[in-house]
């Protein structure tokens, strides 16, 4: 199964080139069946790296372009009144896909962001009253733009929980950025890329993650950055107790990744500020950009000893 999820991050970094800590945090994401949010300036390939994703791991995709005229049932679909059958008859939305790549997502009103919240929790959407299950499994992949940019709203507290992971790009270095302009069209190698995986390998590498043993004192350590977050002065919100279940599955798939059945503290260390980053608001000031986050959560891995 390793093989085959290093056959999927080689294939994605030969088309998003020199990228390959992002890809396997990304990989870490989708293997913790966690949702992931990429935040970078356009252009940078967020979308080529959500699309390469998908068609490497062999699930269905669907992508939705994020406006601030875009309604909730854009997004998980409606129920149509049909005069021969004399009935209303849903039509599913594009949330009915293995990976909804939510495009420049925080262009949508909050009204729109939150008709996402039920599917990203509980992988169901509810239409007149009824709970309709989505594809197993299913992801969502939003990118977003940062939020100094002109229209864009931002995401609400309970959004930014729902991602497992955020994620910045940045850009190439000198030799990767040459490779691009010397290279054939990302939209043509997309294309062509051919999937290393199946859905169904997904769903059992997703199901091995219970097997990666975590020893009392990694979780004392798990539990001991929790406590410190709520507790420190220079927080004025710490990490909620869904942060910390995610965090200790992103050490999973990150130990997995790595061909170990244990995890470490280095692991905890390696996701710490792409699971903990966007959840934690400083007491003083804002912390948006990728840069302040990073700061932010060194202070709490400096404040809390490693075993």
């Amino acid at each position: 199964m390793l093989e085959r999820i290093q056959a999927v991050a080689a294939q994605v970094g030969s088309v998003v080139v020199g990228k390959q800590p992002q890809i396997r945090m990304a990989l870490a994401c989708l293997l913790a069946r966690g949702h992931l949010l990429i935040e970078d300036v356009p252009g940078v390939g967020k979308t080529t790296l959500a699309h390469a994703l998908s068609i490497s791991l062999g699930l269905q995709f669907k992508r939705v372009q994020f406006t601030n005229d875009l309604l909730p049932a854009d997004i998980v679909g409606i129920s149509i009144f049909e005069r021969d059958n004399n009935r209303f008859v849903f039509h599913p939305g594009p949330v009915f896909s293995q990976v909804l790549l939510a495009d420049e997502i925080n262009r949508a009103s909050p009204k729109t962001q939150s008709a996402l919240l039920e599917a990203m929790e509980e992988r169901q959407v509810s239409v007149d009253g009824e709970p309709r299950r989505l594809p197993e499994p299913f992801f969502v992949i939003a990118t977003q733009n940062p939020q100094d940019q002109i229209g864009t709203f931002p995401l609400p507290e309970s959004q930014l929980d729902r991602f497992l992971m955020c994620i910045e790009l940045g850009d190439p270095d000198p030799k990767s950025e040459r490779a691009l302009l010397e290279g054939a069209d990302r939209g043509d190698m997309v294309a062509r890329l051919e999937p290393r995986m199946t859905p169904a390998d997904l769903v059992e590498a997703q199901r091995s993650l219970k097997a990666i043993r975590t020893s009392p004192a990694l979780l004392d350590y798990v539990q001991n950055l929790l406590t410190h977050s709520r507790r420190a002065p220079i927080f004025s919100e710490g990490l909620s107790p869904r942060a910390g279940l995610a965090l200790l599955q992103a050490a999973r798939a990150w130990a997995m990744l790595d061909g170990r059945n244990h995890v470490l503290p280095d692991d905890v260390q390696a996701v710490l500020v792409a699971v903990a980053g966007h959840r934690l608001r400083p007491a003083k000031g804002s912390a948006t950009s990728h840069r302040a986050r990073a700061e932010l959560v060194a202070e709490l891995s400096k404040a809390v000893a490693i075993p």
